[in-house]
């Protein structure tokens, strides 16, 4: 691994810090702004104004691909380089790339404060909108970084001494991440970096995906009755196919089969063959199957590799990225678990052509509540073109799958184990909606239907708490309605609901934390929510 690769949106301190990391190196640095500048005598307004953005980025192309041939440097791009494939393959073979973040606020001003040249993609009625869309519009490609920083209230001195740790601990790993068509998105964890593939006809291949992140010894594939019927066969051939042996086991299709009770037959089942940690853990299914295989995985024999192979919408979208796996208990989901990072993600879109109906706009939800916390522009594209979604039609729904995951990806590595609070924006809904499944014993809500209904009491208190206006409010139940999710749980027992959130565990010292919205594509963790208005909000989404 030859340099460091910075890439990010205008202001987030790439030219500084890079000038400061190279200075930590002894190597050189170069700003592919600066040089193209140099190279034309004109300012990059002056370019975009004389010769328009397409000639522009010829010129940062060929600037970008000079200084990648020049061996070690600290290489800071511009803002949109990373947008284009072709720089963007170049830079992931390159080096290590990392991305520089701040929030909006942040860039404007640094911007303001720096007297910075204003870019011409930002002049526009208001540059604060503009930003937003344009980093929305380059989230997919910036989530492929292998690392990302956060710059916000760090000194130049600390960003380019987290880029040079960035360096330090991936430049031996980073060329494992593939940059083919399939890649969506990657995971980098202190377990390393779990690449995440979405695409058609994955399975195939499955073998080939598991011997690419070096996995090649035997395979104990985990599936339930419904999938192992549909999928089990073809990807066991598949594995075999690359030489891997593959043994199966199937068990009960639904979350009742997400107990101790199960993992303790996967245990044993694992012991009768003499499964051990040289082998890995497939867990082909849907969120269930993923986070009992991926806890078998995390605690059986001290902890096996794993690939996770969802064939749900809900689990190809968040389930199946992040490391979280558990069990239920009978006082609550998900108490007994482990964060156990995955090798592969291999999302095959093909699987969704079999789904219920119900099951799809179940996972449409997770999606659809992606765009609420963190992406206003992938909510748009949801509202403006619901049907082609719903669809499946290509190539729109398979960015949208991708666009998710890179959304959900980018915030696991930001905030791996949920120690920074970013992670926990993720969980918009879930406190009363993993309050619903187990007050209605885990049968009778689809784990997206019951999210659905508690971001219908979220966004209420969101409103009742002053963050929103109702305009926000019938935004999202005109969406979810559209997709054929609930916003209402008539006849549930309230005091059961009740009691299921009070062992929730994203509770402090004894207060719940609500992910509430302050605006469409920007979430916020509260603990001082009146228990008035939870109450009213849980009345109003559960009536009688």
């Amino acid at each position: 691994m030859t340099s460091i690769i910075l890439t990010g949106f205008s202001g987030s301190g790439k030219s500084a810090a890079g000038r400061a990391a190279a200075t930590l190196l002894g190597w050189p640095f170069v700003d592919v702004d600066a040089e193209v500048v140099r190279r034309t005598g004109k300012p990059v307004e002056a370019i975009f104004a004389a010769d328009g953005e397409a000639a522009f980025r010829r010129l940062e192309a060929d600037t970008l691909a000079d200084a990648c041939a020049r061996g070690p440097a600290v290489i800071a791009t511009g803002g949109g380089a990373i947008a284009d494939p072709a720089n963007r393959d170049l830079m992931l073979r390159s080096g290590v790339v990392v991305c520089l973040e701040a929030r909006t606020d942040t860039i404007v001003d640094r911007l303001a404060a720096g007297g910075a040249e204003v870019r011409p993609l930002l002049r526009a009625p208001s540059p604060r909108d503009r930003i937003d869309a344009l980093k929305a519009e380059r989230q997919p490609a910036y989530a492929l970084a292998h690392w990302t920083v956060h710059t916000d209230g760090l000194s130049v001195d600390e960003v380019a001494r987290e880029v040079v740790r960035a360096w330090s601990l991936l430049r031996g790993a980073a060329h494992d991440v593939h940059s083919d068509d399939a890649l969506a998105a990657v995971v980098h964890s202190s377990a390393g970096a779990c690449p995440i593939y979405v695409g058609w006809g994955l399975l195939d291949e499955l073998g080939q995906w598991c011997r690419r992140v070096g996995l090649s010894t035997t395979a104990y594939l985990i599936s339930d009755d419904t999938v192992f019927r549909r999928y089990g066969r073809q990807s066991q051939a598949a594995l075999e196919a690359a030489d891997i042996p593959t043994h199966t086991l199937t068990l009960p299709a639904g979350e009742t089969s997400k107990t101790l009770e199960m993992a303790g037959v996967c245990y044993g089942w694992l012991a009768e063959r003499r499964a051990g940690r040289r082998n890995f853990i497939v867990a082909l299914g849907g969120g269930v199957i993923g986070d009992l295989a991926g806890f078998v995985a995390a605690t059986y024999s001290r902890g096996m590799p794993f690939v996770q192979a969802p064939t749900s919408l809900a689990a190809m979208v968040d389930a199946s990225i992040g490391g979280k796996t558990a069990v239920d208990l009978p006082q609550g989901k998900n108490l007994v678990g482990a964060f156990h990072q995955p090798r592969l993600t291999l999302a095959d879109l093909g699987t969704l052509t079999t789904l219920p109906q119900r099951e799809m706009a179940a996972g449409w939800a997770e999606a659809i509540k992606h765009g609420l916390i963190l992406d206003a522009d992938l909510l748009r594209t949801f509202e403006e073109h619901a049907g082609a979604v719903q669809a499946l039609e290509t190539p729109l729904a398979t960015d949208i799958v991708r666009r998710s995951t890179a959304i959900k990806a980018d915030v696991v590595s930001r905030d791996e184990r949920e120690t920074l609070g970013i992670r926990a924006l993720l969980n918009y809904g879930h406190t009363l909606g993993h309050a619903l499944e187990a007050a209605t014993g885990y049968g009778r809500l689809l784990h997206g239907e019951a999210v659905a209904v508690g971001m219908t009491a979220a966004v209420r208190i969101s409103r009742d708490m002053g963050l929103i206006g109702q305009d926000v409010v019938d935004r999202q139940d005109r969406l979810l309605e559209r997709f054929g999710l609930p916003t209402r749980c008539p006849g549930v027992d309230r005091d059961a609901v009740r009691q299921a959130m009070g062992v929730d565990k994203k509770a402090v010292d004894g207060k719940l934390r609500w992910i509430l919205l302050e605006d469409v594509g920007r979430a916020t963790v509260r603990a001082d929510v009146p228990p008035e208005v939870v109450e009213a909000a849980l009345q109003e989404v559960t009536p009688e």
